[in-house]
């Protein structure tokens, strides 16, 4: 069972723990669908059979009675809260929850000394820091010590990489556990498992005449638009048994499922991990040529809400890193869509963005132009101070003349075919060759003409 110390005077220690000290017990009709069905024992989790499966990684340590200070990674509605709680019951172990947005220092010292004094008596105790990543450096800080010395078995959770927003020291002695995104048969799962076993619901089910609740399309409607989130999956089933009123026989349709979520749930913020993940799979479909992936990431950024003008951007980067002058006409376009964007706004700038996605998506690929300013900035690096031929350097006084700038110095359209062979790179590097066309597109043709006009790109 769930314990929790009582021994603090805080009022907002105290708040945060009300639900598990029995302090507060309002009536199970006004707990929200998505607690009273929390699992209460392994058996019953569904999903993350990687971690608490008969085989799983958390399984096995829980077993052994062997339990250290992890980081719960995944996103919303994957479990984290529970299998915290679960983690703590299994162990018998005093469980205090706090959220890293409301929560101070002083609140987390006074937990640590409750702990420590448990810990005197033989009791272990488990400190729950929801959204751990909004806890700043500071806040991080004060863990660290009661951590290492197992005063607590701190349980954190986060749906940000742990790598950007956890401190390092305190990374470094928790272990990160890794929950995946629900799939539908699990939410279908915890759908069926809490119409079954789930008393308010019986008792709605008993007034309406029994039957089945959700026709087959309302089931498959309240999994797939839940984006795996199986709070969000549970919250639109309640409204939606709230919306069917009294009916007799209550049947939930996919229309009332659709009204009851209203707006979907996109799991997309801006500044943290999933935008980058967005933003990362829609480049990479479009240097990849799917301009079916392209414009499917296109959709659901702009569909959560993203400034088009940041995707804008990124395609103008793109069209010169990854097209280049396989397609020369790519850059101009990009710029165009920029343009256009900036004018017009949403909704209709998703017009334009899907047309300059599908294109540059649909057009050659090449990062040739991208590698030659690489490579030549690294030989800059490494010979910063390399001098400019005499002959290419400016002579606009006597001086310099006489010091033989400029001199010898051959121009290209005074020859035919405006071009003729002399050396521009300095001395020490005077082969090197940076820019190296592929013999894709429009760039093709550039090669061509390059190894035409130079004996050393022959080679």
């Amino acid at each position: 069972m769930v314990k929790k110390s009582s021994r603090s005077s805080q009022s907002s220690f105290r708040e945060a723990n009300r639900a598990s000290t029995g302090l507060f017990s309002p009536p199970k009709s006004a707990i929200p669908l998505a607690e009273r069905v929390r699992p209460q024992k392994f058996e019953d989790f569904v999903g993350q059979e990687h971690l608490v499966g008969e085989k799983g990684t958390l399984r096995k340590m829980i077993d052994g009675g062997n339990i250290r200070s992890m980081i719960l990674w995944g996103p919303p509605g994957t479990g984290k809260t529970t299998l915290a709680r679960l983690v703590a019951g299994r162990l018998e172990a005093d469980f205090f929850q706090v959220n890293a947005v409301s929560s101070g220092v002083q609140e987390i010292r006074d937990i640590i000394s409750t702990a420590r004094r448990s810990l005197e008596v033989g009791r272990r105790t488990i400190l729950f820091i929801d959204e751990i990543h909004r806890f700043n450096k500071a806040q991080q800080d004060a863990l660290l010590e009661s951590v290492e010395n197992g005063s607590v078995i701190l349980i954190g959770a986060t749906t940000e990489n742990p790598s950007f927003e956890v401190i390092s020291p305190l990374l470094s002695r928790s272990q990160v556990y890794v929950l995946e995104t629900l799939g539908q048969e699990d939410l279908a799962r915890i759908l069926r498992q809490t119409i079954e076993q789930d008393e308010v619901i019986s008792n709605v089910k008993t007034k309406t005449g029994g039957g089945n609740l959700l026709t087959p399309e309302a089931e498959a409607e309240l999994v797939s638009l839940s984006g795996g989130d199986a709070r969000v999956m549970l919250n639109a089933f309640e409204v939606a048994l709230d919306l069917a009123g009294k009916t007799s026989p209550l049947i939930i349709t996919d229309d009332a499922v659709r009204e009851a979520y209203q707006i979907r749930h996109y799991k997309y913020d801006r500044g943290g991990e999933e935008h980058y993940n967005t933003i990362s799979a829609f480049i990479k479909s479009v240097r990849g040529s799917d301009p079916d992936a392209a414009v499917y990431y296109l959709a659901r950024m702009l569909e959560a809400g993203e400034d088009p003008k940041f995707i804008a951007r990124r395609l103008i980067i793109l069209a010169s890193e990854d097209i280049g002058n396989a397609e020369p006409y790519a850059l101009t376009l990009a710029t165009a869509c920029f343009t256009a964007v900036d004018y017009i706004g949403m909704p209709e700038a998703r017009i334009v963005l899907a047309q300059a996605t599908t294109y540059l998506a649909s057009s050659p690929k090449s990062n040739a132009s991208y590698m030659s300013i690489e490579r030549a900035a690294e030989e800059v690096r490494e010979k910063p101070y390399l001098p400019v031929p005499l002959h290419l350097r400016n002579a606009p006084t006597k001086l310099m003349k006489e010091l033989g700038y400029h001199k010898d110095y051959k121009y290209a359209h005074g020859f035919e075919n405006h071009f003729v062979e002399q050396q521009y790179l300095p001395d020490v590097i005077k082969e090197k060759i940076f820019y190296e066309p592929s013999e894709i597109g429009r760039e093709a043709v550039l090669k061509k003409y390059l190894e035409s006009l130079w004996k050393k790109r022959k080679k």
